[in-house]
């Protein structure tokens, strides 16, 4: 895989603590954060496939608090 280039902008004591964490562990900053990205999920790896089955079956306006006002009906009887 090709390896390109990448400006980031970090806070300075986030640089500091990278710094001090790569050379405990005898690697490099671009290493800790290639390792970091690569370990993101794909969007479809994102959630289980149960969940992906669920994914849109409910309007999008629906509140958890909703859910919650269901569930003490259904279960205060």
């Amino acid at each position: 895989m090709a390896l390109r280039k990448l400006t980031l902008t970090v806070d300075e004591d986030v640089i500091e603590k990278a710094r001090d964490y790569s050379a405990a562990n005898h690697t490099s900053i671009s290493r800790l954060v290639n390792q970091f990205l690569a370990r993101l999920p794909d969007e479809e790896k994102r959630y289980s496939p149960a969940v992906r089955r669920l994914i849109g079956l409910l309007p999008a306006d629906v509140r958890v608090a909703t859910y919650h006002e269901h569930l003490e009906e259904k279960y205060s009887r």
